[in-house]
């Protein structure tokens, strides 16, 4: 029931000339927003139709929740179907970055710089949040920067209209329309107005990216105003419940995310997994140290990462590093976060290269390297083009039987050996 019609080529063309991120190629004299308002209005009736269709049996739904007509009403005015986050949700990047680009550019010498201001200038109301929720103020910081930029760009989306759109074209309608709701409440408490009430076009709200259900549990109202404002100017509130978020999480006040180590000649990369968490001693054990040849410090157990395979850096990861994923899943997200926080607070770049001649693949590219493998043997589950444990394994499995380093590593250099 409900389920959207699918947009016109024309409408799809609009939209995709005038999405922000896309490359200015079709029609440099139309802005943006102009593209994305000239889709909107090609929309046709038949969808708008069953848009307010879903709209009218929602409220019925919100209602049932215990939001009250009028905020439900206020909230929904002016709220239509949104074709830019209909293009965005359903869109899947061909193309993918390395990861040590990935970081190039969320740990840059300009996001430190300006990074390191906004701490000189917040200093006091850091600390404090530090003091109250034990969570380091570098982490805070560093995610501060990773997802809005230190607040200089929080998203303009109607949040409404964006779960709202979410919702009704069906993909995942559950999680939407339970972020719909909880928006509401939002609304309905007072802590923002509906048009105030804006962020990324999923749903992600204020300073540090909070999606509703996620205000609900846990924003904090730290400057005592009676309001748990993540929107305004001031990012105190936001700052405060991001903290609070990471301590409910078990963040271990003063401990690293990790550190990067040096693996020993012969290692057996089928143990480096964040999912083989060891104590200290085992990976001495092992001749792992420190990058400077030293004792690997110990935190707790341990899991070893190679992000790059056997040609990049190594690191031992803790259990902070697990809270940080708890924002965001993306292991690349959690290193951004963890390097950008050390930086900001003195530290340097990690000391082994990357192997920065390996291209990234392609999402066809990682399919085609998966029916190569399967084909000869080396069975990945699927050609999907996500790389998994399964594809991990084949790959592993292939380069054992070549007698090569079998890090489990997806690299072009690999697909080429492979055609």
């Amino acid at each position: 029931m409900f389920k959207r019609r699918y947009l016109s080529a024309l409408v799809i063309g609009a939209i995709l000339s005038g999405c922000a991120g896309q490359a200015n190629t079709a029609q440099p004299n139309i802005s943006k927003s102009t593209a994305t308002e000239q889709a909107a209005a090609q929309v046709s009736q038949a969808e708008l139709a069953n848009f307010a269709e879903w709209r009218h049996d929602f409220r019925r739904r919100a209602l049932a929740r215990g939001i009250t007509p009028a905020v439900f009403d206020r909230a929904f005015e002016g709220v239509s179907l949104s074709p830019k986050v209909i293009k965005l949700d359903g869109g899947q990047a061909e193309f993918t970055r390395q990861i040590w680009d990935y970081l190039d550019t969320a740990t840059s010498a300009t996001r430190v710089s300006n990074g390191r201001q906004q701490w000189e200038k917040r200093k006091p109301v850091l600390q404090a949040i530090e003091n109250r929720y034990g969570v380091d103020a570098k982490v805070v910081m560093s995610i501060w920067g990773m997802e809005t930029n230190y607040g200089s760009y929080r998203g303009n989306t109607s949040t409404i209209e964006g779960l709202a759109t979410l919702a009704f074209e069906g993909r995942r309608r559950d999680f939407a329309e339970a972020q719909l709701i909880a928006a509401l409440q939002i609304l309905q408490a007072g802590d923002i107005s509906p048009e105030q009430m804006r962020g990324s076009w999923a749903g992600a709200m204020g300073h540090t990216q909070f999606m509703p259900t996620s205000y609900l549990q846990y924003a904090q109202d730290f400057t005592g105003d009676g309001k748990r404002d993540i929107w305004s100017e001031d990012p105190t509130d936001a700052l405060a419940s991001t903290a609070y978020y990471l301590s409910r999480f078990g963040w271990q006040h003063g401990q690293p995310w990790g550190v990067e180590v040096r693996l020993p000649d012969g290692f057996d990369y089928a143990q480096a997994s964040q999912n083989n968490l060891q104590p200290v001693a085992y990976w001495r054990s092992q001749g792992i140290t420190d990058i400077n040849d030293r004792p690997l410090p110990d935190h707790g157990n341990a899991a070893i990462l190679v992000p790059a395979g056997a040609h990049g850096p190594a690191f031992a990861l803790f259990s902070n590093f697990k809270v940080i994923k708890r924002y965001n899943n993306a292991t690349s997200y959690a290193m951004a976060v963890g390097h950008l926080g050390d930086k900001l607070a003195g530290g340097g770049e990690f000391r082994s290269p990357w192997p920065r001649d390996e291209r990234a693949l392609s999402r066809t590219e990682k399919e085609e390297l998966q029916r190569r493998l399967t084909a000869r043997g080396f069975d990945t589950k699927g050609a999907d083009g996500v790389i998994g444990p399964n594809t991990i394994s084949a790959i592993r499995a292939y380069q054992q039987s070549v007698s090569q380093v079998a890090d489990g590593y997806a690299s072009a250099s690999l697909l080429k050996q492979l055609r």
